[in-house]
């Protein structure tokens, strides 16, 4: 098998990271979208060199890189994981979030961390975030929430964004 036809069928092969999903399943659909959006998003993060990855400009005001933004979904992840799990187990309280204190804590906490620290910490909060998601036995709407939050449309305000970033430091026109 030539190198090409190698990288093909790596590209159409299932996601080794994912179990599989009964169709049955009351969130089949929500997973199979964030399977989507997780795939765009690795392979965006993985089509950067080192130094762009730690590269300020992602987002301004604060400066982002894109470490920054690994970190950030990472422990929402990661959150995710944790509110799922009492969501199953009838522990759940719903408490109000602020959001904005939320991220800065996540980007602070993370600030010196290097990459590898950031990125392994991305793929296994969304390892044990699928595992809480995936013993969830039916839709309530705190699951949901939560589902939203760390799912396809948590990547999909980022997605976007990172795109252009990526685009950007490629040197590639914005948009073409």
């Amino acid at each position: 098998m030539s190198a090409m036809d190698a990288r093909s069928a790596s590209a159409t092969a299932p996601d080794p990271s994912m179990p599989a999903v009964p169709s049955d399943h009351p969130y089949f659909e929500e997973i199979d979208q964030e399977r989507s959006g997780w795939t765009e998003l690795i392979a965006l993060c993985r089509s950067l060199e080192p130094e762009e990855r730690l590269r300020p400009g992602y987002f301004r005001n604060p400066d982002w890189t894109v470490k920054d933004l690994v970190a950030h979904v990472g422990t929402w992840l990661a959150e995710a994981e944790i509110q799922l799990f009492r969501i199953d187990a009838g522990t759940y309280v719903e408490e109000p979030l602020d959001i904005d204190a939320m991220n800065e804590e996540f980007l602070a906490a993370f600030r010196d961390q290097p990459w590898d620290t950031a990125w392994n910490q991305l793929l296994v909060a969304r390892a044990m975030m699928l595992g809480a998601w995936l013993r969830l036995a039916v839709r309530s709407e705190p699951a949901d929430r939560w589902v939203r939050k760390s799912g396809a449309e948590h990547y999909a305000e980022h997605l976007p964004r990172l795109r252009e970033w990526v685009a950007e430091l490629h040197g590639a026109p914005v948009g073409g």
